[in-house]
């Protein structure tokens, strides 16, 4: 495990009522209902906001792959984040994808931009030997 050197910025949030609750960010930024997933709830899951901030993450990344090699990225650039909810012997899991367009850059370059962001997104770090994760590039 790696121990953080220094903290650069703490999320801070609280949830009640699980999956059917409410979410606030402790500086407000952040207000939202919750709702399983494939209910007809009004809010958003857990399952939605991983792929939001890991596809977020990952751009981030990417930008700093592309800076690091002087590459132009494509103002379109986009990930789309595929986060499953499933079961396996009666225990929850998860697994997702993270379908990468860099529309316009040359093949071998975006597919060596995607390597270095996975390697180091630290949402692809977290997930990485603990969820069968696959990263796409479209």
């Amino acid at each position: 495990m790696t121990k953080l050197e220094k903290v650069l910025y703490t999320g801070k949030t609280r949830t009640s009522g699980g999956r059917n609750g409410t979410a606030r960010s402790s500086d407000g930024r952040l207000d939202i209902q919750l709702s399983s997933p494939g209910t007809a709830g009004t809010g958003t899951n857990p399952e939605q906001l991983f792929a939001a901030g890991w596809s977020a993450c990952f751009i981030g990344a990417i930008g700093k792959a592309a800076h690091q090699m002087k590459v132009a990225l494509p103002a379109d650039l986009a990930v789309d984040a595929e986060v499953d909810l499933g079961t396996t012997d009666g225990a929850y899991f998860l697994q997702a994808r993270l379908n990468v367009s860099l529309p316009g850059l040359d093949r071998e370059v975006a597919r060596t931009l995607v390597n270095a962001a996975h390697q180091t997104c630290p949402y692809s770090k977290a997930t990485r030997g603990n969820i069968d994760a696959v990263i796409n590039l479209v």
